[in-house]
């Protein structure tokens, strides 16, 4: 007997694949909506959509989301008459389409937390079917010179695509590609030629052509690529297994004008358009899974050193038993980077949501506002990456609310009527990464959040910084629906400090502000080094420490010293800099004694002595977080194990010194 069909296996699969289909609907939907502004179509982008829409009405019907494919289907159909005429829509169009991708969204997250769906709402499938898509009142009067085969093939928006790529400079080209067993053997096909191609290259369509069969074209197929490239002939035909002068270039030709809503209907999915290769999708918490038995094993690993230093300190021969330890270690290392390669997530991908954002906070505080972003190719653990996210919205929803001035003021002081945020990222070590949101608006006025504060003008940006993450401060009267209950600094400075990053700040009054946020690519597994003060030993992320110094007399500097409550504060030379320097074991009231070496830190630009008794080593080492609030203590991120058993914590030094500069009271000598 058949086991019955049960959708809701297939669900977590479902979700994924629709959160993904709707991000890129929405960044398509915006970049419709960027070109309207431009006063062009952009019938790649709608056609994307078309495609996105449609593949999400399928798998909604296939695992019985009714409201979902309802609205799905209303979507496409707008789309559908788009994309005959040459991805024509309007201003009112994409504000309705976005409204229908967030009823999909919301209907989508209900479903993921296991709440009622609710149903297709009446009036937003009441506006889609009302849309109107106009033609172009001067339809087009030029067409590709192609083999009319092909070009029955093409739809209005391909045609479109096609000519508005040659109308912006670019060839307009068409190469063939055909298989055979032979080149299947060496690893072409036509999955390896698109992604060739791709790379160079726009593909506007590939189109599978019967053709006669022979001793090259063993299987009477050939596919035909149309693509818009600045690349030479033989860079495209190389990457098509072809020769360069089987490169056509599609060229143009005058034709009576014809009516594109009457175009016939191309075929709906090009032969594996849009199909990701080599991709397995997991589930995070397969992920957290492997990475808490690897923080096992990096564990055990400091066991077993310990063993066979206990056994060399016996005198037994471990030269054999050492080699072997060493080789577990590289193992355990190479997993380690094997698992955290699994983890990471492309920081572009965790930005794809930053456009919308801007754009409704745009309309809400009536600012155009325009966002650019430059991710590169960066990566960040997903569990950093969700802690941080929060943090990026708050500093672009101050920029917008706060710091861009409205039109009218930005016209008077000769700035662009359109304001600019810039998000910015790139890994600035192979263990630390930097992110910088920054504005080209007015800047932050020291004087003004200083009385709000009730607390002296703040002498540098450092100290501006300091001021502004106080819980609750806010410049504003009155709070406003993006902004204005003085929580948002404060939670991001918390989420930067909780990750053991650092936040800095640069402003210019009239010019702008850049926010910059230093934070580690991971944060469970990390090297880091180990070392004793007071008879205790503490370990510190390696990323945070700018250098391990010789505590040299010589290197100490005669001056007015300060004693505080957590010491006397010194100050030490290093190549021509002043540096503070505090005992680290005073910090902790543990006792102290001689300090001949230093970890320095910097925070806000300003260098930070703690002086240690001795270095322990560099190790992996796996940090588990305090949970209880109860037992949390500034400077004090974690605890981990180094093998003997015993709990060893793990200092935030940056966080540390952030709170030894707030807290300077000094006491008479």
């Amino acid at each position: 007997m058949r086991k019955a069909f049960d959708a809701s296996e297939f669900l977590a699969g479902y979700l994924v694949e629709a959160e993904e289909h709707l991000s890129a609907s929405t960044m398509n939907l915006l970049a419709v909506e960027t070109s309207l502004r431009k006063g062009e179509n952009n019938p790649r982008a709608v056609r994307e959509l078309f495609r996105s829409l449609h593949t999400v009405k399928g798998l909604s019907a296939m695992v019985g989301i009714e409201p979902i494919v309802d609205i799905a289907h209303t979507m496409e159909t707008v789309l559908r008459k788009a994309d005959r005429a040459a991805g024509a829509l309007s201003a009112k169009a994409v504000e309705a389409l976005l409204a229908g991708l967030r009823a999909i969204g919301e209907r989508v997250r209900a479903l993921s937390t296991g709440a009622p769906v609710a149903p297709a709402p009446p009036q937003l499938l009441d506006a889609l079917a009302a849309l109107e898509i106009t033609k172009d009142e001067a339809p087009a009067t030029v067409e590709l010179d192609l083999d009319p085969g092909l070009l029955a093939k093409l739809s209005a928006a391909e045609k479109a695509q096609l000519l508005q790529g040659t109308e912006n400079g670019r060839r307009a080209l068409r190469v063939d590609f055909v298989p055979s067993p032979a080149r299947a053997a060496e690893g072409t096909t036509i999955t390896s030629v698109r992604e060739r191609i791709g790379a160079f290259a726009e593909i506007v369509k590939v189109v599978p052509l019967s053709i006669p069969t022979s001793e090259t074209a063993p299987g009477g197929l050939a596919f035909a690529l149309l693509v818009l490239t600045d690349a030479t002939d033989e860079a495209l035909a190389a990457a098509a297994a072809t020769q360069p002068e089987h490169v056509q270039v599609l060229h143009t030709r005058r034709v009576d004008a014809a009516d594109p809503l009457a175009e016939p209907e191309a075929a709906e999915e090009d032969v594996g358009e849009g199909r990701k290769r080599g991709i397995v999708r997991v589930d995070v918490a397969r992920l957290d899974d492997a990475l808490e038995r690897l923080s096992a094993l990096v564990i055990t690993r400091f066991r077993l050193a310990r063993a066979v230093d206990a056994l060399a300190a016996q005198g037994v021969n471990v030269g054999e038993l050492g080699e072997i330890v060493k080789g577990y270690g590289r193992q355990v290392r190479d997993l380690r980077g094997a698992i955290m390669r699994a983890r990471m997530v492309p920081v572009a991908e965790l930005l794809d949501r930053v456009p919308l954002i801007v754009r409704g906070l745009s309309r809400a505080t009536k600012k155009p506002v325009r966002v650019v972003i430059d991710a590169g190719k960066a990566e960040l653990d997903k569990a950093v990456a969700d802690r941080v996210f929060p943090a990026i919205v708050h500093l672009i929803r101050n920029a917008v609310d706060h710091a861009i001035e409205p039109p009218s003021e930005r016209r008077r002081l000769g700035k662009p009527e359109e304001g600019l945020v810039r998000v910015t990222c790139f890994e600035r070590s192979s263990n630390q990464l930097e992110l910088g949101i920054s504005d080209d608006g007015r800047g932050i006025d020291r004087e003004a959040v200083a009385r709000r504060a009730t607390r002296p003008v703040p002498a540098d940006d450092a100290a501006l910084l300091d001021l502004i993450t106080l819980p609750g401060l806010t410049t504003l009267d009155q709070a406003t629906k993006t902004s204005g209950r003085g929580l948002g600094m404060d939670i991001v400075k918390r989420a930067v400090v909780e990750l053991g990053g650092e936040l800095s700040l640069r402003t210019t009054p009239g010019a702008g502000t850049t926010f910059t946020l230093c934070i580690p690519l991971t944060i469970t597994i990390v090297d880091a080094f180990s070392f004793v003060c007071g008879e205790q030993t503490f370990v510190a992320p390696v990323a945070a420490i700018e250098e391990v110094v010789e505590l040299a007399p010589e290197a100490l500097v005669r001056g007015p010293s300060r004693h505080t409550r957590f010491g006397e504060v010194r100050f030490m030379e290093r190549r021509g800099e002043i540096v503070p320097l505090v005992n680290l074991a005073s910090v902790f009231s543990l006792a102290s004694g001689e300090e001949p070496k230093a970890l320095v830190v910097r925070r806000n630009g300003a260098p930070l002595a703690f002086g240690i008794q001795r270095m322990v080593g560099q190790q992996e080492v796996v940090i588990r977080p305090l949970e209880d609030p109860l037992v949390k203590v500034t400077g004090v991120s974690g605890s981990t194990d180094l093998g003997d058993g015993r709990p060893t914590l793990v200092l935030d030094l940056i966080a540390l010194s952030g709170a030894l500069s707030q807290n300077r009271t000094e006491v008479p000598v």
